[in-house]
């Protein structure tokens, strides 16, 4: 079901930037295991193209990481995507207050704090991607150009 407004801080931020998007709404469980495909079975798209926004501490740094749901992070990877030595996953309650967002709805739109961001290279072969509109049951399609240029992000090969 592809709506045209929903208010949290990324669809707010697609709306002003006048970005083509769709959001799509659906029910899957924040502790479902292998949440990002079941994601993309109930919107019905490719789990390739639906993407999961992390948040790591990349030398004390935190840092968003976009990739896809098929995969995992390559947190070495990420680190030197992001000119560090060393990277980790952010404990839940900084990667929660640094972007605004709860687990199972962090966006790499609209965050509260801009963090650095680096979106896995693979979204150079797609037209449309799926990553989360800001809210659990909330995803955003649209280009990765869009995204790319809204959070001025890097790409580079950080799955596994």
């Amino acid at each position: 079901m592809a709506k045209k407004a929903a208010g949290t801080p990324a669809t707010v931020l697609l709306t002003a930037q006048k970005v083509a998007h769709t959001l799509h709404t659906y029910e899957v469980d924040a502790d479902t295991p292998d949440y990002g495909a079941r994601v993309a079975e109930a919107i019905g798209v490719p789990p390739e193209r639906v993407f999961k926004t992390l948040i790591a501490a990349v030398d004390g740094s935190l840092t968003t990481a976009v990739v896809p749901v098929t995969g995992d992070l390559d947190l070495k990877a990420l680190a030197h995507a992001a000119g560090g030595k060393r990277a980790a996953l952010a404990d839940r309650a900084d990667a929660e207050r640094s972007s605004g967002y709860v687990r199972g709805g962090i966006s790499p739109l609209g965050q509260r704090r801009r963090l650095p961001t680096v979106i896995d290279d693979s979204v150079t072969a797609l037209d449309l991607m799926y990553v989360s509109a800001g809210r659990r049951g909330l995803q955003v399609a649209l280009s990765p150009d869009d995204l790319v240029r809204l959070t001025a992000a890097t790409l580079a090969h950080i799955r596994t």
